[in-house]
């Protein structure tokens, strides 16, 4: 494929409505919750309500409660094998021992024959607490940060060049410290899990981002070959990280329903959402910049202390997509770990950069600021055409481009008067921009596409619909390749009896699963070629020729990124506009304008749906979220969205969201990159800079609230 040939009227590059939608908007889509297996029982956690202690369990009284049926406890809890690090809630298995290490960790499961009956007899069980010492203040730790390897296994700190030396010998220094929150993920469907055995086989239907993952993780804790756990997820309604790898409520619906058994199914309340599968962790980071008098850069140096867990060892990276943002002989980045007793964090959209560029994008504006410079013309001055930190030209990078359209389409003036000048009325205007950045993750893949006599193309693969377009995507890619329409495409999807795909997370699952479809559906081309037929219309004469009910063929797409040549990244620049009442300092974004190098788009419809959620995700981290902790309790203030803020219609301005053209043949045949978690980077950064712009006051914390802005 390249990007010069001609364009299939229902293939790559063309804007597709969603062919899930109508399911979606009548109701008929099923999610995990909506399922329902005759005899199935209901399970209810119990969750710990102190942070670090020892604990009784007296299940009495639930046990005797109408309709229940088992009360599962440390004390009656089968065993359960180590897991390897793939199962991302840690290194605690759920109801193995009379510790606790976190607030919400499962203390004892209730099952019964109805839900109303496990949630009343929930209530009833009686669990008393040995309190011990706890540490649940992140900032409060700082002095005891360990260094551990960050979640995606790299080391803890990374330096090129000389950074000490080039500081002392430079012109301007800029070094200031930025902090960000512990936020949650909050999607729309709780988790959910129903399990049933099958003559010792176990199926799982599960609300989760990776069905194969899922089934390893429970194959793992159960002991079982994976070859007898069957997972499988339609649809999800949002995930975002929480719902990645393998969680505590799994393992308990899987358990449960084999002693007893009978299905189980356990759904989580929203209160448990905000313990039970993770969250992003809170980041202070020290970034110091130096330059020469002509704003050229001559070290950046970015330590890293994140929120950990005594409960598991992920480690968030803000600084491991810093290196390859700007040229820079001296580059060092650091990252350590405070260990508390909350549940382990997980990634969240957008981690890394999402994190990292908060502090680096507000730190060049800061710089540009010191040395008189436009904010823009500090980051062209340093632009990079090979990744600092890999030492590799980028695949492909049109950066430029976005600079140059963005500030067209925004109407970024230059020279830019100085902050807390520009007025309408009572309100501060103010204009901000940053970069963003993406690292593209890559992951061998598997589909497989058929052809019957119906003249139905049938696609298959393991991956899972998240809400990100993978059943309209992969059947334009296929009808691309065919020629086509895409009426005439189906899927299945989200089973781990399907060809093996990825768990859908860091923007992979159409660079990997597509291209593992192109793959299948360019061989199953060349197999009806085989038979004679030249194009489409001769498809189904082919086949009878072949004298099958079906032909079908194996896509398989395996990239080496060891052994690739260049660095792989989407790109992006941002431009923001905010207002900010004089008397009533809360900031209000009022206009966004974005524009992103991400390779080809195999859809723009969609992908500009991407991106103006992830878009709105920045405005939450700039502006809104903040899981808050109860010192003196050691939990989360707000496990609900009641206390917990998150944009609404409201807060969400004209979004103008462009790409330019692109094809990236090192990403892979479909010449595109991930763009699902590019869209909320940079955007946290680029509001916190137009807050500056309009008020002179620099705030280095988000989100940003009234209280920072009171002396403007």
């Amino acid at each position: 494929m390249n990007s010069e040939r001609a364009k299939t009227p229902d293939g790559v590059g063309q804007s597709l409505t969603r062919v899930d939608g109508p399911q979606k908007v009548s109701g008929r889509a099923r999610y995990t919750g909506d399922l329902h297996v005759d005899g199935a029982l209901h399970a209810v956690i119990v969750p710990a309500t102190r942070p670090h202690a020892r604990i009784t369990v007296d299940p009495a009284l639930a046990t005797a409660s109408p309709g229940v049926v088992a009360v599962f406890t440390h004390r009656n809890m089968p065993k359960l094998a180590d897991v390897e690090r793939v199962f991302e809630s840690g290194t605690v298995l759920p109801l193995q021992d009379d510790r606790i290490i976190y607030e919400g960790q499962p203390a004892a499961l209730v099952v019964a024959d109805t839900l109303e009956r496990a949630i009343e007899a929930a209530r009833r069980v009686r669990i008393g607490y040995r309190e011990e010492a706890f540490q649940a203040d992140f900032l409060d730790g700082l002095d005891r940060a360990e260094a551990v390897r960050t979640f995606v296994g790299e080391e803890p700190d990374n330096e090129i060049g000389d950074v000490e030396a080039a500081w002392a010998e430079s012109d301007v220094r800029l070094e200031e410290t930025y902090v960000t929150s512990d936020r949650h993920h909050n999607a729309m469907e709780p988790s959910a899990t129903l399990a049933e055995w099958r003559d010792g086989d176990l199926l799982v239907h599960d609300a989760t981002q990776g069905v194969v993952n899922t089934r390893n993780v429970l194959a793992q804790a159960l002991q079982l070959d994976p070859a007898r756990v069957r997972v499988t997820c339609e649809f999800l309604g949002g995930g975002f990280g929480g719902k990645s790898w393998g969680w505590p409520h799994q393992v308990l619906a899987a358990v449960a329903a084999h002693e007893l058994g009978r299905p189980v199914k356990l759904v989580l309340t929203r209160a448990q959402s905000y313990t039970a599968h993770g969250y992003q962790p809170a980041s202070r980071q020290a970034v110091a910049l130096s330059a020469g008098a002509d704003g050229r850069l001559t070290s950046i140096r970015h330590d890293s202390v994140v929120a950990g867990s005594f409960a598991g060892d992920y480690v968030e990276g803000p600084g491991l997509e810093t290196a390859p943002l700007y040229a820079c002989p001296s580059i060092r980045t650091t990252h350590r770990v405070v260990r508390l007793h909350r549940g382990n964090p997980v990634y969240l959209r957008t981690p890394l950069g999402g994190l990292g560029l908060v502090a680096v994008e507000s730190a060049m504006d800061e710089l540009a600021h010191k040395l008189g410079m436009d904010p823009l013309e500090l980051r062209l001055k340093n632009y990079a055409e090979v990744d600092s930190g890999k030492g590799k030209p980028f695949s492909s990078k049109k950066l430029r481009e976005c600079y140059e359209m963005g500030t067209r389409r925004f109407g970024w003036s230059q020279p830019r008067p100085a902050p807390r000048m520009r007025r309408e009325g009572r309100d501060l205007v103010g204009h901000g921009m940053a970069t963003a950045i993406l690292t593209a993750y890559r992951f061998p893949a598997k589909a497989r596409v058929s052809l019957d006599h119906s003249r139905q193309v049938l696609i298959e693969t393991s991956t899972q619909e998240i809400g990100q377009g993978s059943y309209t995507i992969f059947a334009q890619v296929a009808a691309d390749v065919l020629g086509m329409p895409v009426e005439h495409v189906r899927m299945a999807l989200g089973d781990t009896l399907l060809p093996a795909a990825p768990f859908s997370v860091a923007s992979t699952t159409t660079m990997s699963v597509g291209s593992a479809v192109h793959d299948a559906a360019t061989k199953l081309k060349a197999m009806l070629a085989g038979f004679g037929a030249k194009t489409p219309a001769g498809y189904l004469r082919a086949l009878r020729r072949s004298g099958a009910e079906k032909l079908s063929a194996d896509g398989v797409w395996s990239p080496d990124d060891d052994q690739c040549p260049v660095s792989i990244c989407s790109f992006g620049a941002i431009f923001v506009e905010v207002r900010v009442d004089e008397a009533i300092p809360i900031p209000r974004v009022s206009r966004i304008v974005a524009v992103y190098s991400a390779g080809s788009i195999i859809n723009p419809k969609n992908a500009r749906s991407q991106m103006i959620g992830g878009l709105t995700w920045g405005i939450g981290q700039a502006l809104l979220e903040r899981s808050e902790t109860d010192g003196r309790l050691g939990r989360f203030l707000s496990k609900n969205l009641a206390g917990y803020l998150v944009p609404v219609n409201a807060d969400v301005p004209e979004i103008d969201v462009s790409f330019v053209e692109e094809f990236d043949g090192y990403a892979g045949p479909l010449g595109a990159r991930g763009i699902g978690e590019l869209g909320a980077a940079g955007i946290g950064a680029a509001i916190a800079n137009a807050v500056f712009d309009a008020t002179g006051v620099r705030v280095r914390e988000v989100p940003i609230r009234p209280e920072h802005l009171m002396a403007a």
